[in-house]
């Protein structure tokens, strides 16, 4: 990657490598990592080695003149944590590269749009939707919404801006995706504030490597479903599916992108894990599932993407209860944990590891396994 930053800015830990070179490293670590469950080789999904990520976030710093007028200009941390002037980035979209120094000049034109200016936000789609988030350290006003409808019809843009206690949505707060999976078209609406998978190129790759290897029959269980990422597209496999997810908005976006791929064989319930749990063994009744019946399903597969910390133990029990597991994971220490109980009951029949954040130590795993 040909970055005049490399080696500066601090977002890019490995930078001394090279894409192949660091993507290497990261294999022989979780090798060996991982020999105790499986002696296979990994089935390695690699990203771009730029222009691969679709969403950035970047502080504004201001420098002053001997008139005390700021010019802006975008920063990230150096390697001692200290600011680090930038006007690019090789691993954010083409699209958000090519947007940053003209919003930023638009920005520096506008006092209303500068005035105490704190970070800038950028999400972006292959559909080439683009959603701008100002943050601000001020309470924003009918002349900066003014200013800030200006700018967005002058860069063709949706803007967003964000105060303490304050969201003004000009327009709209989501850009909209459409993923080609195994040659066939989904289509997500990700919105701001929201969680999505931050390179969409090894995003779907991730998900046809599920819907490749696993076996689908009957039913599908689904933790820690998000917006429905793997879900929908997952859902086209089985009869039925079951997605539970904690967080609101999650399930508001998992809903309305099943309407948008007209898809009408998921039921997706807003509650933890452990809560899930507790329903399944009938410890407590919920509300939230009065409509549901969870014995007219036939659970062949459970499907789990948890947070970094793993699987509780909860959890970790209930999956062992499934013919078929496939779990996605962001923090291989935390998945070698789980692997160290799941595996008395299941093997592992497919590993991967995805490199969605290239030039960092961090690197994201897949497991099939079934019961023995």
């Amino acid at each position: 990657m040909n970055c005049k930053y490399f080696g500066e800015c601090g977002s890019c830990t490995l930078h001394n490598f090279s894409y192949e070179e660091q993507l290497n490293h990261k294999i022989q670590r979780e090798k060996e990592r991982f020999k105790a469950f499986t002696t296979s080789d990994f089935d390695i999904i690699k990203s771009n080695d730029s222009h691969f990520r679709n969403r950035a976030e970047f502080r504004i710093w201001k420098n002053f003149d001997e008139h005390n007028n700021p010019t802006l200009s975008y920063a990230m941390n150096d390697f001692n944590k200290k600011a680090l002037e930038i006007d690019s980035c090789e691993i954010i979209y083409n699209d958000i590269d090519l947007l940053m120094p003209q919003l930023l000049d638009a920005i520096q034109n506008s006092d209303e749009l500068k005035n105490r200016l704190f970070a800038v936000e950028f999400l972006s789609s292959t559909t080439q939707d683009m959603l701008v988030t100002l943050i601000y350290h001020r309470k924003l006003d009918e002349a900066w919404e003014l200013a800030a409808r200006l700018l967005e019809k002058s860069l063709a843009i949706k803007v967003i801006g964000r105060a303490r206690k304050q969201k003004i949505v000009l327009s709209q707060d989501y850009i909209q995706e459409e993923l080609t999976i195994n040659k066939d078209p989904f289509y997500f609406e990700y919105k701001e504030g929201g969680f999505t998978q931050p390179n969409t190129g090894v995003n779907i790759q991730m998900i046809e490597w599920v819907l490749n290897h696993m076996d689908a029959k009957e039913d599908l269980c689904e933790l820690y479903c998000g917006g429905g990422n793997f879900t929908i597209p997952l859902s086209k496999k089985f009869n039925k599916v079951l997605a539970t997810e904690i967080s609101k908005t999650s399930i508001k976006s998992a809903k309305r992108n099943c309407e948008l791929n007209n898809i009408n064989n998921i039921d997706f319930i807003r509650m933890s894990a452990e809560e899930f749990v507790d329903a399944l063994n009938e410890v407590r009744e919920f509300n939230r599932l009065k409509e549901i019946n969870l014995k007219e399903y036939h659970f062949s597969t459970i499907f789990v993407d948890p947070p970094r910390a793993g699987l509780d133990d909860l959890t970790r029990k209930l999956v062992c209860d499934y013919e078929q597991i496939i779990y996605i994971s962001c923090n291989p220490e935390t998945l070698a944990r789980d692997l160290e109980h799941i595996t008395q009951s299941h093997t592992v029949e497919h590993f991967a590891l995805f490199d969605q954040f290239a030039y960092t130590q961090h690197i994201e795993c897949g497991v099939i396994l079934k019961l023995k």
